[in-house]
């Protein structure tokens, strides 16, 4: 039986990934894994792929065929483009239906194996202390708060556990990502911000740079 401290852990970690990199991009990558595998979809989503190089080539070769000059090649060219496009589209919108069945049933997996499991744990071992802490090191105040809501006094509960461990991990990950800055020297450009505006030195133009050296020269 794996400690609860471990557990905890590794949800908070879990959930930090997600938050992280993003459920959209999760699902996305989900998806082409599973169309990787010998699922229902994976034939349709290969044939996908083929059809869609295929119409870039055939709008390629129309683009260089000149329907007054060759129009019989242009048309035979039109026609396979037509016909590889309609297979395109009907395919693309069966996957798409799939693909939306897909990302719900993930995503409602996703939370009750994260969020879910962890809302449960907080209920269940609300009573329960994760560690102690030595009597004496902390104020009355302090050990109510590291107790709460429900676990006896002096101890600390699963709510602060998971609480400290959400911290510890974002403390980390920025730490990680300072790190990389600094290894790299790929410093963030200023004004990146959206709304924020950018930083540019002021640089004198025309008429208005020779006046201000007129006025040194005074």
């Amino acid at each position: 039986m794996p400690s609860l401290l471990l557990v905890m852990f590794v949800l908070q970690t879990v959930l930090h990934i997600i938050n992280t990199v993003g459920a959209s991009t999760i699902n996305e990558l989900l998806w082409v894994l599973y169309n990787k595998l010998p699922t229902p979809t994976s034939s349709s989503a290969q044939r996908v792929q083929i059809l869609k190089r295929e119409i870039v080539r055939l709008k390629r070769e129309l683009a260089a065929t000149s329907p007054q000059d060759n129009f019989s090649g242009w048309a035979k060219l039109d026609r396979q483009h037509n016909k590889a496009t309609a297979e395109y589209q009907k395919l693309d919108a069966s996957l798409r239906t799939h693909q939306t069945t897909f990302t719900s049933t993930v995503s409602t997996l996703r939370w009750l194996g994260t969020q879910g499991a962890r809302f449960l744990l907080q209920m269940y071992f609300a009573k329960s202390p994760m560690f102690w802490v030595p009597a004496g090191w902390v104020p009355y105040y302090v050990e109510w708060i590291l107790s709460f809501p429900r676990a006896p006094l002096g101890s600390v509960s699963i709510n602060v556990w998971g609480i400290a461990c959400a911290s510890m991990l974002a403390l980390v990950s920025e730490a990680v990502a300072a790190s990389y800055v600094l290894a790299t020297k790929k410093a963030v450009p200023v004004g990146e911000k959206k709304g924020e505006p950018m930083a540019f030195e002021a640089q004198p133009k025309g008429g208005a740079g020779k006046g201000a050296a007129r006025e040194k020269e005074l």
